[in-house]
């Protein structure tokens, strides 16, 4: 394998201390956006969220209710059901994350070796710290999202990154070591919106807490590409290079072999914080 070369005249030195990690994104739902994360049998989920972990991802998200605007919502003892079992296999493996809103399906899947709590509702901190696991809290103004326009904002950046640290300040004060935050790209906020939290990744990535970015696939890149889901790929891997440079913590995505693939090549190139006595 080629090292990554000591000394570059000058780049986007990455602003972090750590690599950049990767969250695969394992969808237990008949309702997600992109048909090919859709697993509906236990089985193939197990089997899918194995080779992610083959593959190098640090962890795997499991979500049993699809959260794309527009989604019809699962009660919990249905999305209970259908992500118990990858959960119980897939903690074996390597860490697990659950993605979900309802605190008891949180509660169930962390006895099952779940040591993330994955919360798009932001509410969910008390149970982490409770059960001592890892917590990542986002921006949304409302879930299910709305499929009907967008909710405006006087200043998308500043609203965010305010209901983020309020989320960080509770999670931490309640007694949860790892916390996670995540601006919910894509969560109710239009495509110009997801464009300028993305130019302001570094001030959010410089506020404290560890950021987690899911861009992965979704219709912002569609609106700038002209792509349909299928073929969001390279707009996805796109974004990496911003997220790298920016200092975001863990990206969470569907495609985790390219990920790796192209993180693998910034860190080449530009090298990373740890490298900074080379430049």
């Amino acid at each position: 394998m080629i090292e990554a070369i000591g000394t570059v005249a000058q780049g986007p030195l990455r602003q972090a201390a750590r690599p950049l990690r990767v969250m695969g994104i394992l969808n237990a739902t008949t309702d997600s956006f992109w048909t090919k994360s859709r697993f509906v049998a236990a089985e193939d989920a197990i089997a899918a969220g194995a080779r992610m972990f083959e593959l190098g991802a640090w962890a795997v998200d499991v979500g049993g209710e699809s959260t794309r605007p527009g989604a019809v919502a699962v009660p919990a003892a249905e999305e209970l059901d259908r992500i118990a079992p990858i959960v119980a296999e897939l903690a074996g493996l390597g860490r697990v994350s659950v993605d979900t809103r309802h605190p008891e399906v949180a509660e169930a899947a962390v006895r099952l070796g779940a040591s993330i709590i994955n919360d798009v509702s932001g509410t969910l901190y008390p149970l982490a710290s409770r059960f001592g696991v890892g917590y990542v809290g986002m921006h949304s103004r409302s879930l299910p999202v709305s499929a009907d326009g967008y909710p405006r904002y006087d200043d998308v950046y500043d609203e965010v990154s305010r209901h983020l640290s309020g989320i960080a300040s509770a999670a931490y004060s309640g007694g949860v070591s790892d916390v996670w935050v995540d601006p919910g790209i894509g969560f109710g906020k239009s495509p110009a919106d997801n464009l300028r939290l993305l130019r302001r990744l570094p001030e959010l990535c410089a506020s404290g807490t560890p950021v987690l970015l899911g861009v992965s696939r979704k219709s912002f890149i569609g609106e700038v590409t002209g792509r349909s889901v299928e073929r969001r790929l390279a707009g996805s891997l796109a974004l990496i290079g911003p997220a790298w440079a920016g200092g975001v913590d863990i990206i969470r995505v569907h495609d985790v072999e390219e990920t790796i693939d192209t993180i693998a090549m910034l860190e080449a190139v530009w090298g990373s914080s740890r490298d900074a006595d080379c430049l």
